[in-house]
């Protein structure tokens, strides 16, 4: 994208790129018999990616693990030796088809497979995603969709890419998926609560160490440390608010129609998870954006223990409330005098699963899902969000789509050299 695109320029492409229509490949593009094999590729052993090719192997008894990619060994031995124990009839991933290192990915692309799922460390999701879609393969894409603006970018044109492949591509934002959720936005997009003014949203959590078996002492190569503690290191991960408050701010973007928002102003720091094993991550995050209209999206979040935990999404309209508790998943409207107009029921429905269950659904009936446009736009305004914290500036929308600053090195080698970037600070720290 070699000229800026402006936040008008953005959404009128998006909109248009709807529009793309298909072009002839394979059969198991054009759609294939809900008993013909479909083979997955699994790209990120850890733990989410573990629960992801497990929901995909359940959405079809016909689905099959055929290859898996990490960069660390230990990673994918475990995850597949759990998979194997839990669904056993549908893993053939031989010695053969199992790959280890910074390369796995494309092996694993290469390998056979017809769907990739793309769970490793959010700074790689560029680059894996556009591999998949140049090989014409279909991607579950796990959130974030980067951590930085060429990063999204790049997710842009994959996206235009696949539209002309007919490639689905799921995005991980599973609230989505979630039948109880669903209804009440769509509620709200039918007017129950008028024109939505204002929503205030949170991601309050601990802060239990991810990776107790690794640190700066026991593992002295740079790179390998870092991505074995991919979550506290900006470039790998995003920051909390790119990477897992990412789950608030998609929602507020769902209920403001998934348009971008016009400037973001964030405050924030690094107060409690302070030390070298730790990164560069803050702890707590608290932004505001301004949408066309006067609308305001205000988010909060923070990772600190024994402090209060909170997982909700509140809508202010001209004509009512809509709270939703995530946690209880509990989702109330209310006139804007506190009467409950609707409550809706808590679903039992796994959402992780239902994503799956429809993404492998569409695939076969040759009408894959494509999640592209909303799932960038979500990254960004995150992106955007920290950018906001970490600079102390006023952020617009074009200023971070078409940011020059590139978090992610473009080559790696084990044994390179990776000093941590400094901790921000914001009214310090320039925005590039």
């Amino acid at each position: 994208m070699d000229t800026p695109p402006t936040r008008r320029e953005f959404l009128k492409s998006s909109s248009a790129l709807l529009a793309t229509s298909a072009i002839s490949f394979p059969s198991i593009l054009r759609g294939q018999a809900p008993d013909a094999k479909i083979k997955i590729g699994l790209v990120g052993c850890g733990g989410r990616g573990s629960g992801a090719a497990s929901q995909a192997l359940k959405a079809n008894p016909n689905n099959i693990l055929w290859a898996v990619g990490d960069a660390f060994e230990d990673k994918l031995t475990a995850s597949l030796e759990g998979l194997k124990n839990s669904l056993p009839n549908q893993v053939d991933a031989p010695e053969g088809r199992q790959f280890v290192g910074l390369d796995a990915y494309q092996k694993v692309i290469d390998s056979g497979v017809d769907v990739v799922l793309l769970t490793s460390p959010p700074a790689f999701r560029p680059q894996h995603f556009k591999a998949a879609v140049a090989a014409g393969k279909h991607s579950f894409l796990e959130k974030p969709m980067a951590t930085d603006a060429p990063g999204v970018r790049s997710v842009i044109e994959t996206v235009a890419e696949a539209k002309k492949k007919n490639l689905g591509v799921c995005a991980g934002f599973c609230w989505r998926y979630h039948p109880g959720m669903r209804e009440t936005f769509a509620r709200m997009a039918d007017g129950a609560i008028g024109q939505i003014l204002v929503n205030y949203n949170t991601y309050n959590g601990g802060a239990v160490d991810r990776y107790p078996k690794w640190n700066r002492k026991n593992t002295p190569r740079d790179l390998e440390w870092q991505m074995r503690r991919w979550y506290y290191f900006t470039w790998l991960g995003g920051d909390s608010i790119v990477e897992q408050a990412c789950h608030s701010v998609d929602k507020m973007a769902w209920g403001f129609g998934d348009k971008p928002p016009i400037r973001a102003i964030g405050h924030g720091g690094r107060q409690v998870r302070t030390g070298e094993d730790y990164g560069n991550v803050f702890d707590h995050f608290s932004v505001v954006y301004d949408y066309e209209g006067g609308a305001r999206g205000m988010h909060a979040s923070r990772q600190i223990n024994l402090a209060a935990a909170a997982n909700t999404d509140s809508f202010y309209g001209s004509e009512g409330i809509c709270e939703i508790n995530g946690s209880s998943k509990q989702f109330v409207i209310k006139d804007l005098k506190g009467n409950v107009k609707w409550r809706g029921t808590p679903a039992r429905t796994d959402m992780y699963q239902v994503e799956h269950d429809e993404f492998f659904a569409s695939i076969r009936a040759g009408k894959p899902i494509n999640d592209g446009d909303r799932m960038v736009t979500s990254t960004l305004i995150a992106i955007m969000g920290r950018m906001a914290t970490y600079t102390g500036q006023d952020i617009s929308w074009e200023m971070a789509l078409n940011s020059k600053e590139r978090l992610v090195p473009e080559k790696l080698d084990w044994d390179m050299t990776l000093p941590v970037a400094p901790v921000a600070l914001p009214g310090i720290t320039p925005f590039l």
